[in-house]
């Protein structure tokens, strides 16, 4: 079965091409290294021939400051669907983020394009799996909430409940088919993103102190990106991944 992975030279695409490799499927990368755009739907329609399945792990960010974030990633993910549409793909299966519906986020202009993303799923009336990821342990170094100089890094002080992105992958390759309209997914231990970052880093054998800093969003630090009820919980836990890190840094 060919399956073609839109982002899929990105983190979590990367490693869900990997899985559905090991699974024994034709698994087909998408993204701007290999010629499809989805800000101009350039290459889209070739990356999709004679895909049955599509999983869309892309982060359609505009490169253009100005331009809106809902509304640009909204129309990628039109684009996405319409391709499918063409190309007589059965089924898709598109990756997002848990609680993006929460007031906590009303204001959060990702979070608002992943909601319009979906929206544009969910009323295409194609064939799809949403599936709903908490932050993932590779979250750790992520700039959105890092920053990092000589002498020290700043963490903004998330409360989370991280994932393995390879979890996350497998997840997204079992989709292909178990099609269920939504799943929710999230890992085991609840903590906090500096203590995450220390650990990550303490794993790379980088000594630099880690200073937590008040969140952009009162709601990251509170809970609201704590897994919601009836999420499927799934390992490796905090202490299992970062022995995986010290074994292969």
């Amino acid at each position: 079965m060919r399956i073609a992975v839109i982002g899929g030279t990105g983190t979590s695409g990367t490693a869900t091409v990997e899985a559905l490799r090991h699974l024994g499927m034709d698994a087909v990368p998408a993204s701007r290294a290999t010629g499809t755009d989805l800000h101009t739907g350039e290459g889209l329609a070739d990356a999709l021939h004679g895909a049955a399945v599509v999983i869309d792990t892309s982060n359609a960010r505009p490169s253009a400051p100005s331009a809106d974030v809902a509304t640009a990633m909204g129309a990628a993910a039109r684009r996405v669907v319409q391709a499918c549409a063409q190309q007589r793909v059965r089924h898709l299966v598109f990756l997002s983020i848990c609680n993006i519906d929460s007031p906590e986020f009303d204001d959060y202009p990702y979070y608002l394009a992943k909601r319009e993303q979906e929206r544009v799923i969910r009323e295409s009336g194609c064939s799809a799996t949403i599936v709903r990821s908490t932050q993932w342990y590779e979250f750790a170094l992520n700039p959105a909430a890092v920053w990092f100089t000589d002498a020290a890094v700043e963490v903004q002080d998330w409360l989370i409940q991280p994932i393995a992105v390879r979890t996350v992958a497998a997840v997204l390759a079992d989709a292909v088919q178990d099609r269920r309209p939504t799943r929710a997914v999230t890992g085991p231990d609840i903590l906090r993103l500096p203590e995450l970052t220390t650990r990550v880093l303490a794993a790379h054998g980088d000594a630099r102190p880690v200073h937590a800093v008040t969140p952009a969003t009162a709601g990251l630090g509170n809970g609201a990106l704590l897994a919601p009820p009836g999420a499927e919980i799934l390992g490796p836990g905090l202490e299992s991944w970062l022995s995986a890190l010290h074994r292969h840094p």
